[in-house]
């Protein structure tokens, strides 16, 4: 069983279990007022946050996500780093993508005891991420875009959406998960594969391709 599927049932069994217990829901948000006011006792939060969802649809949106960018994803790094290194690699990845992802709003909004977030959107942009960097070209299906020009309107749009504040979706999350998805990717790549570096320059140079969408 890929760890990608694994990730998708845990996801989801946490989840439903937040979905039927308030108190569970609550135990597990991602809290930034509480983490400030009772300190290491929880910083988990940074972490269960990515574990758990606001309804069906959040989840179902998510792991759709998670399960096609990730078993992408980790296909790759297992192919270009071997299977225990890129194994190791893809899990590190996605559980900081969730962590590093909630640090901006944990500093925006310490003082808000207003203010929850949840969901694994920050984990699933940096998968996202992670897969244009292999794939700069290839065409998303929804938005009709190559997938680094869709990458490019992501990031504009959730720095756009964070400033307006207008809504509850954590478009912060969204924003430094996806960064945080290339930087860790290249870093990877420079540490123990830096052929891959040559790799991504060249299929950045391919440039655009006859439209073959995937999504």
């Amino acid at each position: 069983m890929s760890l990608t599927l694994i990730l998708v049932i845990m996801t989801s069994i946490i989840s439903y279990q937040a979905f039927n217990s308030p108190a569970t829901m609550g135990k597990l948000i991602f809290y930034p007022y509480a983490i400030k006011e009772r300190g290491s006792s929880e910083w988990y939060r940074f972490l269960s946050g990515g574990f758990i969802h606001g309804d069906w649809g959040h989840l179902i949106i998510n792991m759709i996500v998670l399960y096609q960018f990730g078993n992408f994803l980790e296909d790759g790094f297992i192919q270009v780093f071997g299977a225990g290194l890129g194994q190791i690699l893809f899990i590190l990845l996605y559980i900081t993508a969730i962590i590093i992802s909630d640090i901006p709003s944990y500093f925006q909004h310490q003082n808000n005891p207003g203010y929850r977030a949840l969901g694994a959107s920050g984990a699933t942009s940096a998968l996202v991420f992670g897969y244009i960097l292999f794939n700069p070209w290839a065409w998303f299906a929804f938005p009709p875009l190559p997938a680094l020009l869709y990458g490019v309107a992501f990031l504009w749009y959730s720095s756009y959406m964070e400033k307006r504040g207008a809504d509850n979706i954590g478009h912060n999350a969204h924003f430094w998960g996806a960064v945080y998805g290339v930087l860790f990717t290249l870093i990877s790549a420079f540490a123990f594969q830096p052929a891959l570096l040559q790799y991504f320059w060249f299929k950045l140079l391919q440039g655009p391709t006859s439209p073959s969408f995937i999504g």
